[in-house]
């Protein structure tokens, strides 16, 4: 289900728990799935609501209200990590309903002071009979947060099943894409779509689309950054590519560990980018801070290294997932400080709502971890604010910026037309492991080593589209500022606005005799302003119609002829570039 409607005020249950006073109406699409989860009084009922939205307070409000009825009268909390436990259990107790974040169901008992307990999934799949028999004892409502975590480990689905199976109400939430694997996530109703594939249905879904039209979360931009890296392989072979052209799956994730080697010169390039940035952001939203995402301990200090010269402030860094992580999250939470520097765990559900500033530094890239990560950065506070996220121009993480509005759902498998077809998904997986492990295999082999990096301005991708200026663009050249600057408070369609003009003055104002055109220039730089303008004649046809960047260029090379754009020539690059062209005006027309 899906709706916009007007607030409406929280039932009587909600104040008499808690003096909420400054939050006595519920936002529009909160209203509408309150309504529809008391109409239909399900036992088990799925939220999918975008990162941002305010599932937290949703849950609390139908908790409170089932506990003002008197049809549960204890509730557990299931969340992914030990931080997020004491964030609801922070977030119960401003609603008035206290939860024990410090209960684990080896110790069984909790203080008559609570209603409720808060635990992790891992902890759940460490004893689910304790868990149970706790379930059983009481009219119990659990409130699932990321319910995809279900799915994780064979051993935590099977946990939440045992141990949650007699609860009263169960009330799912998720914010981001399913899981892309054929394990059933538990109490997740499926059914067959338009192909016979089984697909998770959500009772109410509220998507990032619906939020931003809304002014619910922030329009967020997408800063690409490309660049010539330099690496030597374990065989001894000193390769040299360019990260943003098409590139093997082997070398794309070399190429992206060279950019995002500390001691090269990308990092600090990009993060003194990214701190022009919130320089510029600040000057509106004096508190807004920038989070970087590492793969690892190693590199996240190295960053704060790069911060602190950059700026003269130590940055907040993130480690592990720890208490005093917990806290270190809590005062930057609170305080004015420019950046932290985190490990995977501020990806999902944490609540800093003030980060206005990303840069995009591991290798991680699915589509789950992307939507997770980018939703610390699209919660709302004041109208008029705007994200901005720095990424490395790797196709994938392009496609998952593109794709950003898209709603998913969890698809187990695929559709089996025929008997010859019926080990094809199998094969799909297969190829998948194989295609992931060969580039991972390369770069955990001792011998791997970056040799050098160079940052380069690509362009900004906002709404789907691609904004940027001709040629090169180096960093810290005024045609980066034209995207750099762009004011920290503005709405959507005049950021939209704003980079049009910025791009279409920039092209106005270039001199006759500058190489404008790519006939003028030499070789090299005439092939690569080609090659990224096919690119991104791809990638605008992929956020039109869905098609994968890969089948289009394979589509382009039937139609046109010749090899594998990364070593097509000039002419071979401009029919290409003319064709999807044609494609789009055929569609259009």
């Amino acid at each position: 289900m899906t709706g916009r409607l007007e607030p409406v005020p929280l039932s009587p249950a909600w104040p008499d728990r808690a003096a909420w006073g400054t939050a006595t109406s519920l936002r529009a699409w909160q209203a509408a799935a309150m309504h529809d989860y008391f109409d239909r009084s399900p036992r088990d009922y799925l939220t999918v609501a975008t990162p941002g939205a305010g599932k937290t307070t949703f849950a609390l409000s139908v908790a409170a209200e089932l506990l003002g009825r008197r049809i549960v009268d204890r509730i557990v909390v299931v969340a992914p990590t030990e931080h997020l436990k004491t964030q609801w259990a922070e977030a119960a107790a401003r609603a008035g309903i206290p939860i024990d974040p410090t209960f684990s169901a080896g110790k069984g008992k909790t203080a008559t002071d609570f209603v409720g307990v808060a635990v992790t999934y891992a902890g759940v799949a460490v004893n689910p009979l304790a868990m149970r028999i706790r379930t059983e004892r009481f009219k119990t409502l659990v409130i699932l947060d990321e319910i995809h975590h279900a799915g994780d480990a064979l051993s935590w689905g099977e946990g939440v099943r045992e141990a949650f199976e007699p609860a009263t109400r169960r009330l799912a939430l998720t914010g981001t894409p399913f899981r892309s694997d054929v394990n059933p996530i538990p109490f997740v109703t499926y059914a067959p779509g338009p192909d016979g594939v089984p697909r998770s249905a959500a009772d109410f879904t509220y998507g990032y689309a619906h939020a931003l039209a809304d002014h619910v979360v922030r329009p967020v931009l997408f800063l690409a950054y490309s660049g010539d890296m330099q690496w030597r392989t374990r065989a001894g072979d000193e390769v040299a590519a360019r990260l943003g052209e098409p590139l093997t799956k082997d070398l794309t994730a070399q190429a992206l560990r060279t950019a995002l080697d500390p001691e090269g010169s990308w990092m600090p390039s990009v993060l003194q980018a990214a701190d022009k940035r919130l320089s510029e952001v600040r000057r509106h939203v004096p508190d807004a801070g920038g989070l970087v995402i590492a793969s690892d301990q190693d590199s996240a200090r190295a960053y704060a290294a790069l911060l602190t010269a950059i700026t003269g402030e130590r940055p907040t860094v993130v480690l592990s997932d720890e208490k005093a992580a917990s806290r270190r999250i809590d005062e930057f939470s609170r305080g004015d400080q420019r950046w932290m520097v985190a490990v995977r765990m501020v990806s999902e559900g944490v609540d800093v709502p003030r980060l206005a500033v990303g840069v995009w530094a591991t290798t991680t890239s699915t589509p789950l971890f992307f939507a997770q990560a980018v939703g610390r950065f699209v919660r709302a506070r004041t109208r008029g604010e705007t994200a901005s996220v720095f990424l490395p121009s790797v196709p994938t993480l392009l496609g998952f910026a593109a794709e950003l509005e898209a709603e998913r759902d969890h698809v187990l498998g695929r559709a089996v037309t025929d008997e010859e077809d019926i080990f094809a998904a199998e094969r799909d997986l297969l190829a998948a492991a194989e295609a992931g492990g060969a580039a991972s295999d390369e770069l955990a082999q001792p011998g791997y080593q970056a040799l050098g990096s160079e940052a380069r301005f690509d362009h900004v991708l906002y709404d789907g589209a691609s904004f940027g200026h001709a040629g090169e663009v180096h960093v810290g050249s005024e045609e980066e500022m034209d995207f750099l600057g762009i004011p920290g408070l503005l709405e959507p369609d005049q950021v939209r606005e704003l980079l049009h003009h910025r791009q279409s003055e920039r092209a106005r104002r270039a001199p006759a005799s500058e190489p404008d055109t790519v006939e003028r220039v030499s070789t090299h730089e005439q092939l690569a302003v080609l090659r990224r303008e096919l690119n991104g004649l791809v990638a605008a046809w992929h956020h039109r119609t869905g098609q994968a960047h890969g089948i289009t260029h394979a589509a382009l090379r039937k139609e046109c002829g010749g090899p594998a754009a990364a070593i097509a020539n000039a002419d071979q690059l401009l029919l290409r570039i003319d064709r999807i062209r044609d494609w789009a005006a055929r569609r259009t027309s």
